[in-house]
């Protein structure tokens, strides 16, 4: 049986944890302790790799520790060390396109200007694995969206983004055991 790749994007340090652009790790880790799969630093990859099983599919939940616009080379390096097809690829990560809470799966695409994705599609050349977008909203209180996407939430704000996080690993267990199409007709309608 083919292992399932599952990367939740975002940057490693402590100063990232609860950011709007970690919703990606925070997903991977609702996952690990859903599916009680613990999550280790990998020696062989710049990563935080967990080994389970979700829906009757092996997987390795996968946390690049290198940056999110540098995430490509890990996830390749993975991909051709697992031999794990591009279709067995999923990736998590922040949109802020999307209002907070919306969830948009796609069997495929481009980066949407995501950078971290760009690095993904660049370091893997294809295009063709499910990705789930995660809206965190632009805080329309600020005009420079780095610092809102790199700065933690404030407390009140975090108790909103939880259940996101929830639905998200409801994504990730609904695609695995459905297919991609399913879970986009599922979950893209959603809001949480």
């Amino acid at each position: 049986m083919a292992t399932k790749v599952i990367v939740g994007l975002g940057n490693p340090g402590s100063q990232y944890a609860r950011t709007p652009h970690n919703v990606g790790f925070e997903a991977i880790d609702a996952l690990a302790n859903r599916h009680h799969c613990a999550l280790r630093r990998s020696f062989r990859f710049r990563a935080r790799i967990g080994k389970g099983s979700i829906a009757g599919h092996n997987v390795l939940l996968v946390k690049p520790v290198a940056f999110m616009n540098n995430s490509g080379p890990v996830v390749a390096a993975i991909m051709r060390k697992t031999g794990t097809a591009i279709q067995d690829l999923t990736v998590i990560t922040d949109d802020a396109d999307l209002p907070v809470g919306q969830l948009r799966i796609r069997a495929r695409g481009g980066s949407g200007g995501h950078k971290g994705m760009q690095s993904l599609l660049d370091h893997l050349g294809q295009e063709a694995f499910p990705r789930i977008r995660v809206g965190i909203g632009r805080n329309e209180y600020q005009t420079d969206l780095v610092t809102y996407v790199l700065t933690p939430l404030a407390a009140t704000a975090w108790k909103e983004m939880e259940p996101i996080i929830q639905s998200t690993a409801d994504a990730v267990d609904f695609l695995l055991e459905h297919g991609a199409d399913a879970a986009m007709n599922a979950f893209n309608k959603r809001h949480v």
